[in-house]
């Protein structure tokens, strides 16, 4: 298993969860924070069109745990969907999983969703519950 951590522009955070969702990609978290980003020099010289002079400025946390054989496809779209060309774009770390326990059963799982499809993905009001 792969877990892709993905720190983007919050403002193409969507952009690339609706890419994910439409490649049939689920269980995705997403977290909202601040990070420093280098400053270019030169002509492109603003890494945000907003960046404030302290440095800090808003990205998106995407982590997504994921077989090694669909590892590839993720990091092509979340690359195709967060790219503007602009210095700041974000930057994407994977990491290899070694184990993973489900917190309700205490079971172990070696593949993202050998949970109960609902614990996966989540569940809405009339899809399941977690004791799926």
């Amino acid at each position: 298993m792969k877990k892709i951590t993905a720190y983007v522009r919050t403002c193409m955070a969507e952009k690339v969860l609706d890419a994910l969702l439409e490649r049939g990609i689920r269980g995705v978290s997403v977290f909202q924070g601040q990070g420093f980003v280098p400053h270019a020099k030169g002509p492109a010289q603003s890494s945000f069109d907003t960046a404030p002079e302290d440095g800090l400025v808003a990205v998106a946390k995407l982590e997504i745990v994921s077989s090694d054989s669909a590892a590839d496809a993720i990091i092509r779209v979340i690359q195709e969907h967060a790219h503007t060309g602009r210095p700041g774009d974000g930057k994407i770390f994977i990491l290899d999983v070694v184990a993973a326990h489900d917190i309700r059963t205490s079971e172990g799982f070696t593949e993202p969703c050998e949970v109960p499809r609902a614990q996966c993905l989540g569940t809405k009001k009339g899809e399941g519950s977690p004791k799926d």
